[in-house]
């Protein structure tokens, strides 16, 4: 593959990860209010701020009839309510049809959040179909440690001017 085809690759991965278009601001998976709060259990809590990223090609990419896939390193700097570092690796494909591909990614956020310390795995799901995004962000179940053990919610991404942010939904239940 020629450097230009591998850059368009990149190209795709980063709009299907970030669907970066200021036009686009990913509100589907925002976390709803629980009808019920049960005993022992945390009340559903925001954070907010603005993060900076870095994707790095980690593999060659692989380019069959109709599809590309690759992978790459995220490496990025969270900032605001929830002042910590994170590294994952994504998956991604695109399609012969423009606007057409998908992303999967997993990261480690260390850091902290909303002045309580500890690490949290975040699971990144992404398609767009067409132009037409649709992105899942979801705190790993049980994955949390030190004063985030118990933690659990939803990120939303927005891109403004170039600019990523996130909205940050969630409950810190305590742990029996």
């Amino acid at each position: 593959m020629n450097n230009r085809s591998r850059w368009g690759v990149i190209a795709l991965a980063a709009v299907c990860l970030f669907f970066d278009s200021g036009a686009w601001a990913l509100k589907s998976n925002q976390a709803q209010a629980p009808d019920k709060v049960q005993k022992g259990a945390s009340m559903p809590t925001h954070a907010s701020g603005a993060f900076d990223v870095k994707l790095v090609p980690a593999a060659p990419e692989d380019k069959a009839e109709g599809s590309t896939l690759g992978r790459m390193s995220i490496d990025k700097q969270f900032h605001g309510d929830l002042e910590a570092t994170s590294k994952g690796e994504m998956l991604y494909a695109g399609t012969s049809v423009k606007g057409s591909a998908g992303y999967v990614a997993i990261e480690r956020v260390s850091g902290t959040l909303q002045g309580r310390t500890g690490t949290f795995v975040l699971q990144h799901t992404g398609t767009m179909t067409r132009g037409v995004p649709e992105l899942s962000v979801t705190v790993v179940p049980d994955s949390g440690t030190g004063q985030l053990t118990g933690l659990a919610g939803k990120m939303t991404i927005n891109i403004a001017d170039g600019k990523h942010s996130y909205e940050f939904d969630y409950t810190l239940t305590p742990t029996p």
